[in-house]
C-alpha cells in the first residue's frame, strides 16, 4: 500500500513539473540590473528581487518585460544575440 501511494505521488510530481515546458518567466536580476527571461519558475531569494509570469511564449514574455518600468530597454548587442545575427 505504501508503495503505490509513494509511486502515486512521484507520478502526480513528475506531472506536475512538466507542465512547466515551454513557460517563460521575467526576472529582474539585481546582480546585473537587469531583467531577463528564464524557462524555469524563478526562486525570489538573493539577487533575483521579482518574478513575473508565466508566459506561453518568448514573445510574451518579450512584451510584458517591455511594459515592466523597472526593467531597462535591452541594449543593441543583446537584440542582436536574440536575432542571431552577427
Amino acid at each position: 500500500m505504501k508503495r503505490t501511494i509513494f509511486a502515486g505521488i512521484l507520478l502526480l510530481a513528475s506531472g506536475t513539473a512538466s507542465l512547466a515546458d515551454g513557460l517563460f518567466w521575467v526576472v529582474g536580476d539585481r546582480a546585473t540590473g537587469k531583467c531577463n527571461i528564464v524557462t524555469s519558475n524563478p526562486v525570489i531569494i538573493g539577487d533575483i528581487w521579482f518574478g513575473d509570469g508565466p508566459y506561453k511564449s518568448r514573445a510574451d514574455a518579450e512584451l510584458a518585460r517591455s511594459t515592466i518600468r523597472v526593467c531597462p530597454a535591452p541594449t543593441p548587442d543583446e537584440e542582436k544575440d536574440k536575432d542571431g545575427s552577427n
